[in-house]
């Protein structure tokens, strides 16, 4: 009798193991994409360059020439603004964005090879350096890892003294030719129903809070 029982249990197993395999097949069947998700792994987030930064000294770039390792690497520009190439020599890197160094590089390297394609890519940024003078808690110069606006800045200078006038804010900016240019900014308007831009900072740009 204990055989026999056995061996009705043992059928009963065999048999609800054969159903619950149905069941799964027929669930992955339903749901490919559930099955897919199970196993694909999520892609590692970005954070994109913004297409107008402007290299500066100390940022390290990634040269990539297509089918030439011999030319692609990483490369830091050289306090001078400056980067090193073989081929090329020293080539003005600080003062241009990565898609104007790239078609710099690409012309170059076009007097020793038919068609060359280049990419530029920043890796770290070292060079961005925003001062803030004048009323507020903290002057000084920020060093910064990412484009920030005048009204982050003033945050990171710690808000304005009591006396400052936050309506009479100026920005002082080189530009290419190394002219200066002041650009007046009101903080009041900013933040409130005006609705005035936010202006976004160059390296470089001083901001002076009377």
């Amino acid at each position: 009798m204990t055989l026999k029982w056995l061996a009705i249990s043992a059928a009963l197993l065999a048999g609800l193991g054969l159903v619950q395999s149905a069941a799964a097949q027929n669930a992955t069947k339903k749901s490919p994409m559930a099955a897919a998700a199970a196993v694909a792994p999520a892609p590692a987030p970005s954070m994109p360059m913004a297409a107008d930064y402007v290299i500066g000294p100390d940022d390290l770039l990634q040269v990539s020439v297509w089918k030439n390792e011999a030319l692609s690497r990483t490369l830091p520009v050289r306090p001078d603004g400056k980067i090193s190439m073989p081929l090329l020599d020293d080539i003005q890197a600080a003062g241009l964005t990565p898609l104007q160094l790239r078609d710099k590089i690409a012309a170059a390297l076009a007097e020793f090879m038919p068609n060359p394609q280049v990419g530029v890519s920043v890796l770290e940024v070292r060079s961005y350096r925003v001062s803030v003078l004048g009323e507020v808690q903290k002057p000084g110069v920020l060093l910064l890892k990412a484009p920030i606006t005048v009204l982050e800045a003033i945050a990171l200078a710690g808000g304005f003294r009591d006396f400052a006038s936050p309506s009479k804010i100026v920005i002082f900016r080189k530009d290419g030719q190394g002219t200066t240019q002041r650009m007046r900014f009101n903080y009041n308007r900013a933040v409130g129903s005006a609705g005035e831009d936010n202006v976004s900072l160059r390296s470089g740009d001083v901001i002076v809070v009377p």
